[in-house]
């Protein structure tokens, strides 16, 4: 009984310490990346919100956001660096050879790493299900009443503009921006395959706003539509009191739908970018694990071998995964590939080669 207590609290002190060593160097980069992104982000937003096109406020959410959505990326990829440094400066200060001289084995090792890794793989799964899909719904929103705000300022000049990336053309004379009024207000678009001009003069009208999921609109107030037949046989007009026009934004659309949209309804979807996005989501807490599993025999050293070889290894490693992942998603999006056996190809590798690695002589010797 008493040993039975004493196995289990060997086993505490180990996961605890080999846990807080990796910790530390996991808290200290995961904080410095973030950062650096935080600064990367700010520098764009921030000019944006100079440049007049969203206010200060609304960059700052943006940045918060964008960090949110890139968090899926940077935490499994600052944990495996942090299990790679924290093996290996056990192994450097010979702390590995004194847990090897007190009866653990290298599987117990794994097994502890493999048990913060769980818990590191839960945050990230969380994050990539559900806080990444919502942060991108949130900005999308906060851009799109950005963008409309912008375009209500740089609509006003007098000046023709694109409307909002569609094919219409479109000049106000004033405006009212607290009401999101145009005044003295013409759109005029041409129509190829029908060989029509279509031209809308009216008193008012109110800035196409993108709602997610809609089509974008732009509403006319007190005017005149007309449609011209360039083949000069008849011309179409209309006095309206009120008119709403709908304008095509695919694109948009599209981005939205695809990183946006809920995980549940991405699960139901058989599109093939949709089918990527959903095994994406899936497989970024499988990625987590299988990265730091294998920082441990990478992290192998002898106290006085030099651990470059080790390093570029593991770099090399990290770089190839991702870079294999990022070509099977994209052959899944493009249909080239099925959702079977889709990224769940790419990680089966990737076990494979986690098996090879910790079952080689050179990785398991002391």
């Amino acid at each position: 009984m008493a040993g039975s207590h004493d196995r289990i609290s060997l086993a505490l002190i180990i996961d605890r310490h080999i846990s807080l060593e990796i910790l530390r160097p996991f808290t200290m980069g995961l904080g410095l990346l973030v950062l650096v992104f935080i600064g990367f982000s700010a520098a764009q937003q921030l000019s944006a919100a100079a440049a007049g096109q969203l206010s200060m406020l609304t960059a700052f959410k943006l940045i918060g956001l964008n960090t949110l959505i890139t968090l899926e990326i940077l935490m499994p990829s600052a944990f495996f660096f942090s299990v790679l440094a924290a093996i290996g400066r056990l192994y450097r200060d010979s702390e590995m050879n004194a847990l090897y001289a007190a009866g653990v084995s290298r599987a117990r090792i794994i097994e502890a790493v493999l048990k913060l890794a769980l818990v590191i793989a839960l945050i990230t799964g969380v994050i990539s299900l559900l806080g990444r899909p919502w942060a991108f719904r949130t900005s999308y929103d906060l851009e799109s009443r950005a963008a409309a705000q912008f375009d209500l300022k740089k609509m006003a000049t007098g000046e023709f503009v694109n409307m909002s990336g569609s094919d219409y053309i479109f000049i106000a004379n004033d405006l009212e921006l607290e009401q999101g009024l145009h005044k003295g207000v013409f759109l005029q678009k041409d129509h190829d395959k029908q060989q029509r001009s279509e031209i809308i003069v009216a008193e008012s009208a109110a800035l196409p706003v993108l709602n997610p999921g809609q089509a974008m609109q732009a509403e006319f107030y007190n005017g005149h539509h007309y449609l011209l037949d360039n083949k000069r046989r008849q011309d179409v007009s209309l006095d309206f009191d009120h008119l709403i026009i709908r304008l095509d934004n695919q694109e948009a659309q599209e981005r939205y739908r695809r990183k946006a949209e809920t995980t549940l309804n991405l699960a139901q979807s058989d599109e093939p970018k949709d089918v990527a996005e959903f095994q994406w989501r899936l497989t970024t807490p499988l990625a987590t694990v299988i990265l730091a599993l294998m920082a441990v025999p990478l992290a192998r050293s002898a106290p006085r071998e030099s651990r470059m070889r080790n390093v570029l290894i593991a770099v090399t490693i990290y770089i190839g995964l991702f870079a294999l992942t990022s070509v099977v998603r994209t052959a899944i999006e493009q249909g080239r590939l099925g959702a079977i056996p889709g990224l769940w190809g790419a990680y089966a590798l990737e076990l494979v080669l986690l098996v090879v690695l910790v079952s080689q002589p050179w990785m398991r010797r002391r």
